[in-house]
């Protein structure tokens, strides 16, 4: 059995962060969970599963590709880091979990799909299935390509009179497609599924016929209109980014869908899109980052742009993270892209785009290529907020595909926009963390931030093996005098909505 060796010590760097530094408590390691022989492309969420008043930790999880595991879920006790409960899965389940009480027992629910066309509904409480995708559409001519990778899914108001929400969900890509050819690759499909059952409830095929691994934006505008974002193409493949209504997908119908934006060169849409406030008018804008790192800013109103920005020679499958980092009324954005050409990426950039203005206000170049997405808290409380992330450190000119033996090591980090530093909180050799982003937020209701967020084994091994993971929490010394807005892949919800 794989022995996973401990850190011998956590970085107390937070501690200088805050303000309150006269406060007893100590930022310290709370829990660590060690598991062999499995690993993640998800991201941990919350949610108090057992009644105790501390969140617990759901996220997908596996062994390699293709492989069967007793571990394809699995939730942490936020307390003890104990096993809750675990879900066997036929394959990596990579999506991050969905939270929704759907069998009506005060405790919610986990939807969460990933590889082998694996979507399963799971009781939140025992572990137990509620209930999975099953395909049955051969000669479906909307769904018959629905067999393909399950993506994040986001909750959506009740579409059939149930009394429950439902799920808004993309499936497609095939995963055993060659790089760089449009062979083998089938259009995705956007679906309406009933939370209580799995069925579904209405869909459609992307209007260009393309493939798609974009997670759905769905928003509400002030005027009661009700949109979907949703994006076609791949690492080497074009792409549109569009917009279409709930009531047309509802109706089945999405050939009217607007394209709100496009990449050429060779590049789709892979990174989910936020909906946020930029120009001050109540209503939801759209941002989104291409793979080609073609940055584009659509006024929700208008859908005129607002701005545009690129970065040159560099790719990009990381979400944006939101926040106020220059101290200005207008919100922000965050996120990494990586330098070099998929699947042979060497590096990494941290950048952030001021929001009103699109223009660059802050580079890094931090570690090497890594997908995991920022999250964001003021922890200094000076009035701007500052972002944790999870970087890798190795001879970035390998890539991270290369079959030769890498060294690596784990940093998690805080970087302080507003006085350009950057504070270490933790490291960790012959560890990685290529995909999980890290979640932040109160678990016990104490006042203070806890941070969770997981390693995974590398003993100079191909970067993409899974051998073994590690979770973690780290309970802080900053007091949460807000709200946290940004904490978790894809935003506090899970759904790309930035409400300030």
């Amino acid at each position: 059995m794989l022995r996973i060796k401990m850190t011998k010590y956590v970085s107390i760097a937070l501690i200088t962060l805050t303000v309150l530094s006269c406060s007893s408590k100590k930022t310290e390691l709370t829990w660590t969970k060690n598991l062999s022989q499995i690993g993640s492309q998800s991201s941990p969420k919350a949610a108090d599963l057992n009644n105790d008043g501390v969140f617990d930790i759901i996220m997908g999880a596996g062994k390699n590709e293709y492989q069967e595991s007793s571990q394809g879920v699995i939730a942490f006790d936020g307390k003890t880091g104990e096993l809750i409960w675990q879900h066997a899965t036929i394959d990596q389940i990579y999506g991050s979990a969905t939270l929704l009480d759907v069998n009506e027992d005060g405790v919610k629910d986990v939807f969460i799909g990933g590889r082998s066309n694996q979507f399963y509904a799971i009781n939140g409480k025992t572990g137990e299935g509620i209930w999975r995708w099953e395909y049955k559409y051969e000669n479906h001519p909307k769904l018959k390509n629905a067999k393909y990778n399950f993506h994040n899914t986001v909750i959506i108001p009740d579409q059939n009179n149930d009394n429950t929400k439902d799920l808004l969900v993309v499936t497609g890509g095939n995963s055993k497609a060659a790089p760089n050819t449009t062979e083998n690759r089938y259009a995705g499909i956007l679906m309406i599924l009933n939370s209580k059952d799995g069925s579904v409830i209405a869909a459609d095929t992307m209007p260009d016929g393309g493939e798609s691994y974009m997670p759905p934006l769905y928003f509400k505008q002030p005027d009661g209109s009700e949109h979907i974002v949703f994006g076609t193409g791949g690492e080497t493949i074009n792409g549109n980014l569009y917009l279409t209504t709930l009531e047309d997908l509802k109706s089945n119908d999405i050939s009217r869908a607007k394209i709100i934006s496009s990449d050429t060169s060779g590049h789709g849409y892979i990174a989910p899109s936020v909906a946020v406030d930029l120009n001050g008018d109540s209503f939801y804008d759209i941002v989104s980052i291409s793979h080609g790192s073609k940055i584009a800013a659509v006024d929700g109103k208008s859908l005129n742009s607002l701005w545009t920005q690129s970065i040159p020679e560099t790719e990009s499958s990381n979400g944006f993270a939101v926040g106020n980092f220059n101290g200005d009324k207008t919100p922000d954005l965050f996120t990494f892209v990586s330098k070099g050409i998929w699947p042979q990426s060497t590096g990494s950039l941290q950048i952030m785009l001021d929001g009103k203005t699109g223009n660059v206000a802050y580079t890094n170049t931090l570690g090497c290529t890594g997908f995991s997405s920022p999250v964001i808290y003021d922890l200094n409380d000076d009035g701007a907020d500052e972002a944790i992330i999870s970087i890798n450190e190795y001879d970035c000119d390998l890539g991270f595909t290369s079959p030769e033996e890498i060294e690596v090591k784990t940093k998690l980090l805080a970087l302080d926009f507003r006085n350009n530093k950057v504070q270490q909180i933790e490291e960790l050799a012959l560890f990685k963390n290529i995909f999980s982003t890290p979640w932040i937020g109160d678990l016990d209701s104490d006042g203070y931030l806890d941070i969770i967020h997981c390693q995974y084994f590398s003993p100079s091994a191909n970067l993409l093996a899974f051998l073994g993971m590690q979770v973690k929490r780290i309970s802080t010394s900053i007091k949460m005098d807000a709200p946290v807005k940004w904490g978790a892949y894809m935003g506090p919800e899970g759904n790309g909505v930035f409400t300030k």
